[in-house]
């Protein structure tokens, strides 16, 4: 039995990863009337006096809302609400397995921008954060933005934010590796969506001044056709030499490619061309851009990074989700400001 089959079979014998476990053990009278009515109503009134009192007598402390609506799944694109659940219930499970942060997968049954942030807002009491997931591009950054402003708990995309601590950790630390200098760094992102311009977006604050973005037709440029208003503003930034041509052209000479894109796309000739001691993050899911043993065989020096099994490294992008909202929620409830904005950057950049 291979881990396809095995995953199938797991998830049925599952039938769904979480459950629900009571803390308030119900075994007898007195037990139940202290847990539900009449007891019950005695929080109720303190937290109708003062709504911040959630986060004493309720979850809301140690609770975050999994939300997507489907449309950008993984590497299966945009498979719907009801296919998406096995994978929000598995960003729970890390949640919990973790941090022990609770978790609740929800899936919206629309792809309306307008819908999901009215859903997410009217949601958001039961909460102590929201964490977006699987939501297309360029929908996501809006839904963020906007829900960041009218709520008073932590809003996060970890398709964006999540993937790109991880990737600019790995980085720094495979700068000390090869001895390379950010300044001196030609660096590829291709694919531009949402986590592809988060990454670009954290390298270019961390301090790399040379970085050009790649997608479907290649170089991103100010000419490049279609660009959605995202991606508009990100030729404001990357590509300074608004240089045209595939994305093996842009590989040529780059110290540095990170990949949020399609399987199989970067060839071993492509790896060739870039400088020595060169740095890869393949990070299509479930297939990279390129296979750990192809890109090996022409590099010696290669950082490579997926979230699958052919390169095992899930629980590190898994322990940053946790800890990223960890240290958010941590932060509203001792200081009463959301630091989502820019903990990001001043966590990473200690290290």
């Amino acid at each position: 039995m291979d881990n396809k089959e095995k995953a199938l079979k797991c998830h049925e014998e599952w039938n769904g990863k979480l459950e629900t476990i009571a803390k308030s053990k119900v075994n007898s009278r007195e037990d139940l009337a202290i847990a539900y009515t009449p007891g019950v109503a005695e929080p109720c009134k303190i937290i109708a006096e003062d709504k911040e009192a959630a986060y004493k007598y309720t979850w809301k402390a140690n609770t975050v809302a999994v939300v997507s609506d489907g449309s950008a799944v993984l590497g299966l694109g945009n498979i719907g609400p009801y296919a998406a659940m096995p994978v929000m219930e598995g960003k729970c499970v890390l949640f919990k397995e973790f941090g022990n942060v609770n978790a609740v997968p929800i899936c919206l049954d629309t792809q309306d921008t307008e819908e999901i942030i009215a859903a997410v807002k009217n949601i958001a009491p039961g909460f102590g954060g929201i964490n977006l997931e699987d939501i297309s591009a360029p929908r996501c950054f809006e839904i963020e933005e906007r829900l960041k402003e009218m709520l008073d708990i932590p809003v996060f995309h970890d398709d964006q934010h999540g993937t790109a601590i991880v990737v600019l950790a790995g980085i720094i630390n495979s700068l000390r590796l090869t001895g390379k200098k950010k300044e001196d760094c030609k660096v590829v992102v291709n694919g531009a969506g949402s986590a592809g311009v988060a990454i670009t977006k954290l390298l270019l604050t961390y301090g790399f001044t040379h970085v050009t973005m790649c997608d479907r037709l290649g170089i991103i440029g100010k000419d490049y056709p279609n660009l959605n208003w995202m991606q508009q503003k990100m030729t404001e930034v990357t590509n300074l030499e608004n240089a045209k041509g595939t994305l093996a052209d842009a590989l040529k000479g780059a110290d540095i490619f990170v990949g949020v894109s399609a399987p199989n796309i970067v060839t071993a000739e492509m790896v060739s061309s870039m400088n020595k001691d060169s740095i890869l993050f393949a990070m299509a899911n479930p297939v990279p851009e390129i296979m750990p043993d192809v890109a090996k065989a022409v590099c010696e020096a290669v950082e490579l990074s997926k979230l699958c099994d052919v390169v095992p490294d899930p629980l590190i992008i898994g322990v940053e989700y946790v800890g990223s909202v960890h240290v958010y929620i941590d932060a509203l409830l001792l200081f009463g400001v959301d630091i989502s904005c820019y903990v990001r950057t001043l966590v990473h950049n200690k290290h």
